[in-house]
């Protein structure tokens, strides 16, 4: 009858629910994200550039007594463009997802127990579990116990390979993160301390840690021995002077630095590029970790909480180990074993480097994207309120005519 009348209606036989569940699958709530911070971007761009440049040189005289000189270079700029493919898949992840899956990230981390993916796991727990337990952090210990309950397992667990200089690492930046989150600073300071006493006596329990305090202390003692690497690395920064031996033209990288391409790879740089070059390396730094903080507050003022807890946490980390890696270079700090992220030679501290930037960068657009909307929000809001007094004043002036 209706077709004899001219009626259509031939949208009643699509059902209501299908058609939701399909415009479902079809939109995502992220589509039209704003891309990432440009001068992070271009920051980590020309740090990965600074660490191909230097494992090149650096690796030379290793790589040409094995065979081909360019070897351990070619190496890494493989890890560097598996490491952005890596962080493009990674960067399609909402960051909810990482909240949901915690707890199971956190044991995948533990089974595979290679300290970098710890490291990231960790992490992402640590921003989960302070998004949850948020409102008890102020008013009771017991949150922070359970966490730090956890942090504590898996410190035994990287300190039986044994790799103390990871596990200090990541308890500073968890602790670091509860400090950030708003815990009771009175909890945190006792808490922190005792840490820090526990840490200092597992340093102690081990003799090679307490040689290379020794060392520390004094590294002109044992030149020869115990003292070698630091010595040579203390010759290399040095000759760098002001401006530099040139690249390429270093002496120590010619097997009397040892892990010249690995841990101590700011000598080699400090030597052949100078106070210069020291201080280019350290702005790079400076500017990428200022702009994660800014992510992070940014997160915040929108409350992704976990989002924000996780991007404090990566720019406490990169601070704090590339901060460490050129002490302990410089004779500053004992020997920890850290590599100098996105410069040292290694396929696992590349990848995860990866993994972690990725990370900011989708929180990044993802709370610049939260922010832009809601001021648009704000201003369409505005805006009506606008229409409706001048429709209200209208109407009244009508009234009173």
């Amino acid at each position: 009858m209706n077709k004899v009348l001219g009626i259509d209606n031939t949208h009643l036989k699509h059902n209501p629910i299908d058609d939701f569940r399909q415009t479902q699958r079809n939109y995502s709530r992220w589509s039209g994200l704003v891309t990432p911070d440009k001068t992070l971007l271009i920051s980590i761009a020309l740090l990965m550039l600074v660490g191909l440049v230097m494992v090149t040189t650096a690796s030379i005289p290793k790589a040409g007594s094995n065979g081909w000189i360019f070897s351990y270079a070619a190496r890494q700029l493989v890890y560097m463009i598996l490491g952005c493919g890596l962080g493009y898949v990674v960067y399609q992840i909402p960051t909810q997802w990482w909240y949901r899956h915690d707890k199971l990230i956190l044991l995948t981390g533990l089974l595979l127990q290679v300290s970098e993916f710890v490291r990231i796991c960790v992490m992402i727990y640590a921003a989960a579990f302070l998004q949850r337990h948020q409102n008890q952090l102020h008013k009771s210990l017991l949150p922070m116990i359970k966490l730090l309950g956890v942090l504590g397992a898996v410190a035994v667990l990287l300190l039986l390979e044994p790799d103390f200089g990871s596990t200090a690492v990541i308890c500073a930046t968890v602790l670091g993160m509860m400090f950030l989150a708003g815990v009771c600073l009175l909890r945190f300071v006792v808490i922190a301390s005792l840490v820090t006493v526990l840490g200092g006596l597992v340093m102690l329990a081990a003799p090679y840690r307490v040689k290379r305090l020794a060392s520390f202390i004094n590294p002109w003692d044992d030149v020869w021995g115990s003292d070698y690497q630091l010595v040579n690395s203390l010759i290399a920064i040095g000759r760098g002077k002001t401006t530099g031996v040139g690249i390429g033209e270093s002496l120590e990288k010619h097997h009397y630095l040892p892990e010249a391409h690995t841990d101590f790879i700011f000598s080699i740089l400090a030597e052949e590029t100078g106070l210069i070059g020291v201080i280019v390396l350290m702005l790079l730094f400076a500017v990428i970790v200022w702009r994660v903080f800014v992510i992070a507050s940014n997160a915040d003022k929108v409350r992704m909480r976990f989002a924000s807890c996780l991007a404090y946490g990566i720019g406490l980390w990169l601070g704090m180990q590339a901060l460490i890696n050129m002490s302990v270079a410089s004779g500053l700090l004992p020997t920890k074993g850290l590599t100098l992220p996105m410069i040292s030679y290694g396929g696992s501290s590349v990848l995860a480097s990866m993994i972690l930037l990725a990370i900011l960068l989708r929180i990044d657009s993802e709370s610049r994207y939260t922010l832009l909307n809601e001021q648009s929000g704000r201003r369409q809001a505005g805006r009506q309120q606008v229409l409706h007094d001048d429709t209200a004043e209208l109407c009244r002036k009508k009234h009173l005519d």
